[in-house]
């Protein structure tokens, strides 16, 4: 009894669809390898399954490239001039921005100023005021936060049961210069359990309570 005739449409299973797919695919490379070694053939298959796996077979005597462009010579065509437009035609464009961006910061600096109007000048100028604003607020946001840290700092250091600040005339100014960022601070002692007393040392210069804010 022969074989039932198969309806050709989509398998809607997965795993028969990829079963057959794979089957299928090894039958036409064999054909193809085939009409190779019989008829002296130059054959190039290229195939992409339905999850984008790639698959190819090329006769042993030519190469993808070789066969590509034998087609566009049997075919008289350029299967890469269109491409090729379109990539000079993005690069126009990119040097083109690049040319623009290059102009403005040339601008931005104080030159090729000449060829402007007036209401270019007046465009530029509230641009540099706007980009100058957002520089200053950035810089004191960040003093700010500077700010804060050492504060923080500082009194996690006085809540330090080792730690303590120097009785003397100068220590005020000490603690004040440690919130403004002072890098050598010494006006901490260590509490020994003994009774040996360091002695104590300070800043010269230091920085008031009326100095306690930024600038």
């Amino acid at each position: 009894m022969g074989r039932g005739k198969i309806e050709i449409k989509k398998i809607e299973n997965p795993t028969n669809r990829q079963v057959t797919y794979s089957k299928r695919r090894n039958g036409i490379f064999k054909k193809a390898q085939e009409l190779t070694v019989l008829c002296d053939a130059k054959v190039s298959l290229i195939m992409f399954s339905n999850t984008n796996k790639f698959h190819e077979y090329i006769s042993p005597s030519t190469t993808t490239k070789k066969i590509y462009d034998q087609y566009q010579k049997a075919l008289g065509i350029d299967l890469w001039s269109a491409q090729y437009e379109k990539m000079q035609e993005q690069l126009r464009k990119l040097k083109d921005i690049n040319h623009k961006l290059k102009k403005e910061i040339r601008q931005r600096i104080g030159e090729d100023l000449n060829e402007l109007s007036i209401d270019h000048l007046r465009v530029l100028e509230q641009n540099m005021t706007e980009a100058l604003n957002g520089v200053r607020g950035r810089k004191v946001r960040s003093l700010e936060e500077r700010h804060g840290n050492l504060w923080m700092e500082y009194e996690a250091k006085m809540e330090d049961p080792r730690c303590g600040l120097v009785d003397s005339e100068g220590d005020y100014e000490s603690a004040a210069a440690l919130v403004n960022g002072a890098s050598n601070l010494y006006a901490f002692r260590l509490h020994q359990g003994h009774h040996h007393h360091h002695p104590n040392l300070h800043l010269a210069g230091g920085f008031g309570p009326h100095d306690l804010r930024l600038p």
